[in-house]
């Protein structure tokens, strides 16, 4: 038996020592790392095949897209127009035949109005197409005309809107001695501030509807019926559109005549029995002529007057509505600018001294409780002073006879 050097050192009578033994691993520290590694990206790549969601965990909003709805009406042209104002293009308002739903705010009281909009095309979710809005009572069939959106106003041979319409008034008295004419505006949004104006104001004074509200038609019928003579207001695009916006439809500089055309039919289709047209804001529309002169001939076409509410004074509205031979008239002041009692006295008595230079003149006012109190209590006591209060269309015809 051989012996080794270690053996032969240990000491007589001892065991000798055990050699120690060393645990070794099946894999190095580079080999765990690169495996570590491998796992890590096998896992990830299964994440990103299977799991169909990438942003999982994220917010998320899910919008529908439906594919508009093919007609056989090809859409009108664009005609491109350089923006005076801040806008480079108008933004998307509901297009012709699509159904909207707009909350309109009343600027006087704070109460909110849901306004649907457009006609002709299925609603959401399935849901048949909103009825054009009815003809109200006591209108003549003869005037009007059916259009895509409902009936609107025609002329019929020597009838026409504009004189069928007109409020009563003592027109022989009314040549003789100075005239005022008071329209508020701004109803039909609004139902509580609408009947106010109704119920507390003079016949004589003239109603201007705006084509919003839920049921416009069902107030200017209410209207009428206690013998107040009514316009329609149209939207039109003021210098600061869209950062003031008249609301949806509204008549754009930017449109060709045609898309205008089609939104003053929507407009017109409202409501019934108005004796013609006001601008509701517009500074910028009214004075653009190649936007404004294709109106103002649609509405003479129709038997309509014109009423300017004398907020531009660049508006090319009289040159275009003497061109068309049509009954014009232009407000001279506005009442409520600055909505207290003493401002609005101090108005109307303005309004008086107008009236007696001129033999006619007409203020506007918006439906706030304030106007509406002080203009009933002072055409309580105008005939005293002289002066005939009458309804707008005998105004425009006076003015235009001066």
């Amino acid at each position: 038996m051989t012996e080794t050097a270690d053996d032969l050192s240990a000491p007589l009578g001892q065991d000798k020592p055990r050699r120690k033994r060393r645990l070794r691993l099946p894999f190095t520290a580079m080999q765990l790392l690169a495996g570590l590694l491998g796992l890590f990206l096998v896992t990830f790549a299964g994440f990103a095949i299977f799991n169909k969601d990438p942003l999982g965990g994220e917010p998320m909003t899910r919008i529908a897209i439906r594919e508009p709805k093919v007609t056989d009406e090809k859409p009108a042209s664009s005609q491109e127009s350089k923006p005076e104002g801040k806008h480079e293009t108008a933004p998307k308002q509901a297009a012709p035949g699509e159904q909207k739903t707009v909350t309109m705010i009343d600027g006087s009281t704070g109460a909110r109005h849901d306004v649907v909009i457009g006609a002709g095309e299925a609603a959401d979710k399935g849901e048949a197409a909103s009825a054009p809005p009815p003809v109200m009572a006591g209108i003549d069939p003869k005037l009007l005309e059916k259009s895509r959106y409902g009936m609107i106003p025609a002329a019929a041979g020597d009838m026409k809107p504009f004189n069928v319409y007109a409020a009563d008034a003592d027109r022989a008295k009314a040549a003789r001695m100075p005239v005022v004419a008071i329209v508020i505006g701004g109803l039909g949004v609004g139902a509580a501030k609408t009947v106010d104006a109704i119920m507390k104001l003079p016949p004589a004074v003239t109603l201007a509807f705006t084509p919003y509200g839920a049921d416009p038609g069902k107030l200017a019928e209410r209207a009428r019926a206690q013998r107040h003579e009514i316009f329609l207001q149209i939207p039109m695009e003021p210098y600061d559109f869209p950062d003031n916006d008249p609301g949806p439809q509204t008549l754009l500089t930017s449109l060709s005549p045609d898309q205008n055309m089609d939104r003053l039919y929507w407009h017109l289709s409202r409501m019934q029995g108005y004796a013609g047209l006001t601008n509701f804001m517009g500074a910028r529309f009214i004075a653009t002529e190649p936007a404004m002169q294709p109106i103002i001939r649609e509405a003479a076409k129709r038997g309509l007057g014109f009423f300017d509410d004398g907020s531009s004074p660049r508006s090319i509205a009289p040159q275009a509505a003497a061109n068309a031979s049509m009954p014009f008239g232009k407000g001279d002041i506005a009442i409520d600018v600055v909505p207290t009692p003493t401002e609005i006295d101090r108005a109307l008595t303005k309004l008086e001294s107008t009236a007696r230079e001129r033999g006619v003149a007409v203020g506007i006012a918006s439906a706030l409780p304030v106007s509406i109190e002080r203009v009933s209590a002072w055409t309580k006591t105008l005939g005293d002073r002289g002066i005939l209060l009458v309804p707008l269309t005998t105004a425009m015809l006076k003015s235009k006879s001066s």
